[in-house]
């Protein structure tokens, strides 16, 4: 989809500036906010492909960095679930704030421990997110929020990722939203293998699709 509109922003969070790139498609149907796992960015291979199919779903996109460069140097903050979450949360509510983003339903799409702190933010804001989804996500880091949660939620695994599917599938249990879980045969951790990544982007996509618009 050609027509859209690309802004690299700066997201003023707690004293520091959180680097993004906010991309509008024309009459985007929702916005999908990008939360990555530990020792990821917004320049993430994996979740750039995910974003350019949402995009060609007539979704809008929000990738940004969970930490800035120096914070993310350091193994304890990447972990910080709490803090992840705070980000989120302060970006959602800077979103809320634009003029060409503020009545947009908002999904949340996590990765790994960035899951987690999709899931916490979904549950802190209740009705204003209406979907998350979460690809080989460690929603274990979110157990206590997950009744909480009111986003339509979809959980996406790969087969191989056997100690993770586990924990997905102990967390669905705890969820009282609507909500699937989808298993890619045979995928790792990381989607790496032929066509697996292109999976994950339609089942979000469709999800995003059928929950935001």
């Amino acid at each position: 989809m050609s027509d859209q509109t690309v802004d690299t922003v700066a997201v003023p969070v707690d004293g520091v500036e959180l680097e993004g790139e906010l991309t509008l498609p024309a009459g985007a149907i929702g916005l999908v906010v990008f939360a990555h796992g530990s020792g990821s960015s917004r320049h993430s291979p994996r979740n750039n492909f995910v974003a350019q199919v949402l995009r060609s779903h007539g979704l809008g996109t929000f990738l940004f960095d969970l930490l800035t460069e120096t914070e993310d140097r350091e193994y304890e903050t990447r972990f910080d679930i709490d803090l992840l979450t705070e980000r989120l949360l302060a970006v959602t509510e800077w979103l809320r704030g634009r003029e060409e983003t503020r009545d947009l339903h908002i999904g949340y799409f996590g990765s790994s421990t960035g899951a987690a702190a999709a899931l916490r933010a979904a549950a802190t804001r209740g009705d204003d997110v209406d979907a998350v989804v979460s690809r080989g996500g460690r929603v274990d880091l979110a157990t206590e929020r997950l009744p909480e949660v009111t986003a339509a939620t979809l959980l996406v695994v790969g087969g191989a990722d056997t100690a993770v599917l586990e924990l997905n599938r102990a967390a669905q249990g705890a969820l009282t939203c609507p909500n699937a879980l989808e298993v890619v045969d045979d995928a790792g951790h990381l989607f790496e293998g032929t066509g697996e990544l292109e999976v994950v982007a339609e089942l979000a996509a469709d999800w995003f699709e059928q929950e935001l618009s």
